[in-house]
């Protein structure tokens, strides 16, 4: 079985911790690891092949370095060119695993829920695997716990086996007496956008149904081609994909969609109230997350990233601070949110994509302030890590050594500098920055000049393969 984790996502629901840039499945929201990395730890139970990813190229070195922190090197990641939904990248991953492992089961999850019963979880996994060896397009449906609005269903039809049953249909998000009615019938579930099948069977049905898919798919993948730790689709081939889900592609037009019901204490944390609702809570039914002091407050979620965040007589209510965002919406509209980053997107405003701290490939810059032609930054290069070779048409700037060894490339010279020592890089100059240590080099960059926005970036060399960013 090969468990493929799909780690898209634009990072709206959790704005302000989640940014398009670094969206909800790369946050430690509910334990000390991110969220795609307990979906990985999740499979360690399982007799699998290979792991593999699917992700978007601005997700890409997210991906990887979260994968290296967890030891995981041997993991395949596969690259979207673009967003074309679950169907067409889940083809991708499944033209994969039949070209490399012939015909294997594909468990395919999202890297962005949670599971806090991991043997029920495993359970249901048998229970699928069952299904799926006999040729049926399995789908795990979660036993409901509420009339929930906010999710779609499933529909059971008859019995396959004890655990497993035909699908009868797949309903959308219900309005609250339909949802409760729903659950008064026990014939419903949650959909958990989980899936267990064939890879073969997969392109199968995808041929029957969305043969156009599997047909710019197909082209994609014979494009694609290996680059650094990733599998490159090709581009415009892939472009060529309609833009659906496998529930739309597949789901909900084959004869052969199987449910096995899962009570697994699941999530997909679609929300800061779901979130406090798997939290866990004081006496007073707050979940509390960093530097936080609550004086007469109930029934609330405060998450401090970096600073002391205090309330008084307050309920039912959601505050999220960062470095460069504070969020407050009463507990019943944190839905809503999404009108926020929709109002940012409209203003230009930095704050949808990016944290103030950015991640790089080679380590991470925390953008601590600025003004008129000016920017001052902290950088972490990582050990053996080195910045592009690159020059700056609009600004200078300094390099100050916080700790570490920095290897300087300033302009004909080559230098080295440590702790408290510094350099001056005009404009126009070819520079670079290597860590050539084994511990992190820490050092504060001044900018100055007329324009300092990140695509002032003349790339000469660079061993990530970037262009820009």
């Amino acid at each position: 079985m090969i468990p493929v984790i799909m780690a898209g996502g634009s990072g709206t629901r959790l704005w302000p911790l989640s940014r398009a840039m670094f969206p909800k499945q790369f946050l430690n929201v509910a334990s000390d690891q991110s969220m795609l990395q307990e979906t990985v730890s999740r499979t360690k139970n399982w007799s699998v092949d290979e792991t593999m990813f699917l992700c978007n190229e601005d997700h890409r070195f997210l991906v990887a370095e979260q994968l290296r922190a967890m030891n995981e090197n041997s993991a395949r990641i596969i690259l979207e060119p673009a967003g074309r939904n679950t169907a067409p990248a889940i083809a991708l991953a499944a033209l994969d695993i039949v070209e490399k492992h012939g015909d294997s089961l594909m468990m395919v999850m999202a890297a962005d829920h949670i599971i806090e019963n991991q043997p029920a979880f495993d359970v249901a996994v048998e229970q699928a695997k069952a299904l799926a060896t006999n040729d049926k397009l399995v789908t795990f449906g979660i036993v409901p716990t509420a009339p929930e609005t906010g999710y779609g269903y499933i529909k059971r039809g008859n019995a396959i086996n004890e655990n497993g049953y035909d699908v009868e249909a797949f309903v959308e998000k219900p309005d609250l007496p339909t949802a409760e009615d729903y659950l008064a019938s026990k014939d419903y579930y949650w959909n958990s956008g989980m899936f267990m099948f064939k890879a073969s069977l997969y392109l199968s049905e995808l041929a029957k149904f969305s043969p156009e898919i599997l047909t710019a798919c197909k082209a994609a993948y014979a494009q694609s081609a290996s680059d650094l730790d990733f599998v490159r689709a090709g581009k415009e081939e892939f472009l060529a994909s309609p833009d659906d889900s496998i529930d739309y592609a597949i789901m909900e037009k084959t004869a052969l969609a199987a449910v096995v019901p899962m009570d697994a204490g699941w999530s997909d944390v679609g929300s800061w109230s779901a979130l406090w609702d798997v939290d866990t809570k004081c006496e007073n039914g707050n979940a509390t997350n960093g530097d936080v002091i609550l004086t007469g407050t109930k029934n609330s979620l405060v998450h401090a990233t970096s600073r002391l965040v205090t309330t008084v007589g307050i309920e039912d209510t959601v505050i999220v601070e960062t470095k460069d965002a504070v969020m407050v919406a009463h507990k019943d509209k944190v839905q809503d949110v999404k009108a926020i980053v929709n109002e940012l997107k409209s203003r230009d405003r930095n704050e949808v994509a990016h944290h103030r701290e950015v991640y790089r490939p080679w380590g991470k810059y925390d953008s601590i302030d600025n003004g008129e032609r000016y920017q001052v930054k902290r950088i972490t290069v990582k050990p053996g890590a080195k910045l592009s070779v690159q020059m700056h048409h609009h600004r200078a700037e300094h390099w100050i050594v916080v700790s570490g060894t920095a290897k300087v490339t300033n302009g004909d010279k080559d230098i080295l500098l440590t702790e408290n020592q510094s350099t001056y890089i005009p404009v126009g100059v070819i520079h670079a920055l290597e860590n050539p240590g084994k511990v992190d080099l820490e050092l504060i960059e001044v900018q100055s000049g007329s324009y300092l926005g990140e695509d002032d970036i003349v790339r000469f060399e660079d061993r990530y393969g970037r262009v820009q960013g």
